[in-house]
């Protein structure tokens, strides 16, 4: 009998690290937000720190720069043919 609850005791040894394993998943994207809010929050306390912690949750991510053929196609968008490939030339080499 002892040997018995040796060996249970044993098996549940060597089995409860698979029961715990990595049980922490990736931070999800409201996850970051939040550890950046708060790392941006410093030492606000009280009011303003949950005033500063709303605006900066609600706040959504920064939109990516427009890509500059992108905004070349907006400036030569009403011109055609041969004027709008010069047009095109000119802003894509930044002038």
């Amino acid at each position: 009998m002892k040997s018995l609850m040796a060996l249970v005791v044993a098996g549940a040894l060597v089995a409860a690290p698979a029961f715990g394993a990595d049980t922490k998943a990736a931070a999800n994207p409201q996850q970051e937000r939040m550890k950046a809010c708060n790392e941006q929050a410093g030492d606000k306390k009280g009011e303003e720190r949950k005033a500063f912690m709303k605006t900066c949750l609600s706040n959504k991510p920064a939109a990516k720069p427009e890509s500059r053929m992108a905004f070349c196609n907006k400036q030569t968008a009403g011109l055609k043919g041969e004027e709008r490939n010069k047009a095109q030339s000119e802003c894509m080499k930044g002038g």
